[in-house]
């Protein structure tokens, strides 16, 4: 038995499987559907049965969902708009006395807030905890599927999704394009689960600019953008111009940030380079590598027990202290907690990760050192530990970057990134890795601080005991030393009797 659309909404109550007090929607052929966790329950005669991806069950009735204190109308249709009653039923519209309900759910699927659009004068106002809503209609979709398509407002979601038949999935932002980018970048793990996302935004000024904006959220040619000749989607709509309109979808191209040009055509040659560049604590290294710059990817190499991490944890407190900028830890060998203490730990000049040194600190003063690293707010930090696939890790890097507007990551370290991942070649591994990260940081013109281990020495000297590091001796491949910007290596003989130097660090 398959189901249609024609299914009616019985009922809304909890759902067993994930708690939500009211996600669970009951239909009169005996099916039920979440909207929180989107398990299926077939009806009797349905056993076994799966709905369709790009089903999309019809709304309950307003007064099933809305809550205190929320405006509440009439399922109509939309006559000067050309939108049917079909189509503003599937997104919850409701009208009562010259105005437009447009109601917005939190990402639990709880009706929270409305848009109220007065039909007259054609002005708004909002209703409820509008910062907890989500994309419009976003509530409707929980399923990955092929598309998703983003509209500027509510009812150029509801005519595109109208014109398409009902079949694909269509969102907006929630203020037009002001709002665009913040609200995909409050989404953006969500829309992410799409093959593809489509964006119609309007055919102006604004739209154009938000559409730009959005587009580079997301990794190239995921995103693709319709060139509108009308206004927007409801223009279509009002017009009978549908054919025209699934035509510009289906032709929407990848969205491409920069053309081809000749460089005898190219301006701006002798500008000043946008880069950021921020100086190392080390002046030796500020003279050779003109500071920690943006657009660049610096890998750190020591051998076992020589400070890489603590030089890494040296230079996420000092970005901390002498940017402003939001940084990114993905530290794979230590959890969120010990991150925490170790931050702590520099601003405090103590070793605050040993927890017999932390009970001789107050909890005032633990306090103030808290406040001061990871109390600002600034420092996003990845909680996982071991190995991870590729093209996660760089998911979560992307997230941190074009989501948190983290501005540095500090990523350690790369022979546990790549230990985990299939196949037994680690130089393939190794490759495929710097080159995804390189492209990255072309692409988002973030700094990278990678960490890397290096091959045991050969010969009677090992790295433990302060021998000359080369560019050969990176583990795993050159790739490490082609790719990166700049290679840093630290030298020390952990075995020296000589106090001095036994803990003095060569920095070549």
């Amino acid at each position: 038995m398959q189901m249609t659309n024609d299914s009616k909404v019985t009922s809304r109550g909890g759902c067993g499987s994930c708690g939500s007090s009211d996600g669970n929607i009951h239909y009169d052929d005996g099916h039920a559907y979440c909207f929180v966790c989107e398990k299926f329950t077939p009806s009797p005669n349905q056993e076994g049965y799966t709905p369709m991806q790009n089903t999309v069950p019809t709304i309950p009735t307003p007064q099933n969902t809305q809550v205190a204190r929320l405006s509440q109308g009439q399922f109509a249709a939309i006559p000067d708009r050309n939108i049917s009653l079909e189509a503003a039923r599937a997104y919850g519209i409701t009208q009562t006395e010259g105005k437009h309900i447009y109601p917005y759910y939190d990402m639990n699927g709880t009706h929270v807030a409305n848009k109220v659009r007065h039909v007259a004068n054609k002005e708004f106002h909002a209703e409820g905890a509008m910062t907890q809503g989500t994309l419009f209609g976003q509530q409707l979709f929980g399923q990955a599927g092929k598309f998703i398509t983003i509209c500027e407002g509510e009812l150029d979601a509801v005519s595109a999704y109208q014109m398409m038949g009902s079949k694909w999935p269509v969102v907006s932002v929630r203020n037009g394009a002001q709002s665009a980018i913040k609200d995909c970048k409050a989404q953006l793990q969500w829309l992410n689960k799409f093959d593809n996302i489509v964006l119609c935004f309007d055919n102006d000024e604004h739209g154009k600019a938000a559409a730009s904006q959005v587009a580079q959220l997301f990794e190239p040619n995921k995103c693709k953008v319709m060139k509108l000749r009308g206004k927007d989607a409801n223009e279509y709509l009002k017009h009978g111009r549908a054919e025209d309109f699934i035509r510009l979808f289906w032709e929407a191209q990848p969205y491409t940030p920069a053309g081809i040009v000749n460089l005898k055509d190219f301006d701006g040659l002798y500008d000043t380079d946008d880069k950021v560049s921020v100086p190392y604590p080390y002046e030796g290294l500020n003279d050779m590598l003109y500071g920690m710059r943006t657009g660049e990817l610096i890998t750190f190499t020591a051998g076992t027990g020589a400070g890489k991490s603590s030089i890494m944890r040296e230079l996420e407190h000092h970005l901390l202290n002498n940017t402003e900028h939001n940084i990114g830890i993905i530290s794979l060998e230590e959890s969120v907690k010990q991150t925490i203490f170790h931050l702590m730990s520099v601003e405090a000049s103590k070793r605050l990760y040993i927890e017999e040194v932390r009970k001789t600190v107050s909890q005032e003063q633990l306090k103030l050192y808290e406040e001061a690293t990871v109390g600002t707010g600034r420092v996003f930090a990845f909680d996982h530990f071991g190995s991870i696939e590729t093209d996660e890790i760089l998911s979560k890097i992307r997230y941190m970057i074009k989501a948190l507007d983290c501005k540095y990551i500090i990523l350690d370290h790369l022979s546990i990134l790549v230990s985990g991942l299939e196949g037994d070649d680690e130089r393939r591994n190794i490759d495929k890795m710097m080159t995804k990260l390189r492209s990255l940081v072309e692409e988002t013109q973030c700094c990278v601080l990678l960490v890397s281990h290096l091959r045991r020495a050969s010969g009677d000297k090992g790295q433990e005991q302060g021998t000359q590091i080369s560019l050969s001796m990176l583990r795993g491949s050159h790739s490490i030393a082609q790719i990166s910007d700049a290679v840093i290596a630290m030298e020390r003989d952990q075995q020296a009797t000589d106090p001095i130097v036994a803990n003095t660090t060569t920095v070549r």
